[in-house]
């Protein structure tokens, strides 16, 4: 069974299908890429940076002994340069990060090669938390500034003549080798301050729900269909007396289709949302024209960086199940008046007549961890999908009287 332990603030460890899950975080876009891997094979490079765009940053192992051996290619370097990357060298070398951007880290056993992503037993974490973001950042600039400068053209076609020299040899592996190590050597980087993510405390996550009891979807109903009729991949709808002002910059953001046959709640995206700004988040006329729907839900909290599960709503997350896994610990008011011992402690009881409910801690985690499951199993809506779909003109300031 693959580990997708995930902690509201959005990090889950991770045991299997290495070349699926950096697939998955090289599609979000997130730039530069950077990369801390001893050993790199330019098949596994290149599936990592097919779908990138941007700066990439690698930092790797220059011991010659490991390019003659085949457990790392010089073609991957010289790969790497063609494309413009900056590639510098450690010796002894032996962590595995990669960070998209601000969007996603991954801290890992895996190396970029073939048996690493395919083959091995491996265990790492991934992670959308901020406080790991910066740290492996962190980590990442002061093991660049040791060991400078940038890798050459010419220094790669010097090791491809040494290389080829020592194996026209037959490389005997119990000969020592005088090919030498060019890696920098770096005594000590400043230590990583510890995270305890436990004791941080997030802005609050939400299920909103999308649809009315008078017209629930069927589990058939296709995804890309309910993002271009209710346009959530931008923003999310609230009616006119219920200014939604719970809800945080950085807020998650859980998209629930109220479906029928079962009688449910599927989610099926999430995003990270924006607080309501008066104004900038009321619905124009011309919005009002497109989504006749809007007159009686015109508030918005905007979201970006939405993500959803591939197919139809068949391929989401139920939330009865999280209710009845969770019970009352699944949301956060329920959860409260359980402690309290007053107030309505049934899930289910909780959100009736209301556009969203707030979830738990505990029922962020499991909602996460189902969720990230749903696109591990299913594949996301595709960047060219999205593409397709309205998005808005960039809205004007509100107004200051």
């Amino acid at each position: 069974m693959s580990f997708s332990s995930a902690h509201p603030n959005g990090t889950w460890l991770v045991d299997r299908r290495w070349k699926e899950e950096l697939h998955k975080a090289a599609m979000l876009g997130g730039s530069p890429l950077r990369i801390i891997c001893p050993f790199i094979k330019l098949g596994a490079l290149d599936q990592l940076l097919r779908p990138h765009r941007g700066p990439v940053q690698v930092i790797t192992r220059y011991n010659l002994d490991d390019f003659s051996a085949g457990v790392s290619d010089l073609s991957s370097l010289r790969r790497l340069l063609s494309i413009g990357a900056e590639v510098r060298g450690v010796r002894g070398l032996h962590a595995k990060v990669y960070l998209f951007g601000d969007r996603r880290a991954v801290v890992t056993s895996v190396n970029l090669t073939g048996s690493g992503l395919t083959g091995n037993h491996e265990f790492g974490v991934v992670s959308e938390a901020a406080p790991v973001l910066q740290a492996c950042t962190d980590y990442f600039d002061a093991l660049w500034a040791g060991c400078g400068p940038n890798l050459a053209p010419a220094q790669v076609t010097d090791w491809e003549v040494q290389v080829t020299a020592h194996r026209a040899t037959g490389a005997p592996g119990f000969v020592g080798s005088e090919l030498g190590d060019f890696g920098a050597e770096i005594r000590m980087v400043p230590p990583v301050a510890p995270i305890t993510l436990a004791d941080q405390e997030g802005p609050p996550a939400f299920v909103k729900f999308l649809g009315q009891a008078t017209n629930r979807a069927p589990l058939d109903h296709a995804i890309l269909d309910e993002l271009k009729s209710s346009g959530c991949h931008w923003a999310l709808g609230y009616p006119a007396d219920r200014r939604p002002r719970n809800v945080q910059d950085g807020s998650e953001m859980f998209m629930g289709r109220l479906t029928y046959d079962p009688t449910d709640i599927v989610i099926f995206g999430r995003a990270t949302g924006m607080r309501h700004v008066d104004g900038r988040d009321d619905a124009t006329d011309a919005e009002f024209a497109d989504r006749d729907w809007k007159a009686i839900w015109p508030l918005y909290v905007r979201v970006h960086h939405a993500e959803f599960v591939a197919g139809t709503l068949r391929n989401g997350v139920s939330l009865n199940r999280l209710m009845d896994t969770l019970g009352q610990d699944a949301f956060a008011s329920t959860q409260r008046n359980a402690a309290a011992g007053r107030g309505n402690v049934y899930p289910r009881a909780s959100y009736r007549r209301q556009p969203s409910v707030r979830l738990s801690d505990q029922g962020h985690a499991w909602l996460n961890a189902r969720f990230h499951e749903a696109l591990r199993l299913h594949g996301r809506v595709s960047n060219e999908d999205l593409a397709k779909l309205d998005w808005p003109e960039r809205p004007s300031p509100p107004s200051r009287l």
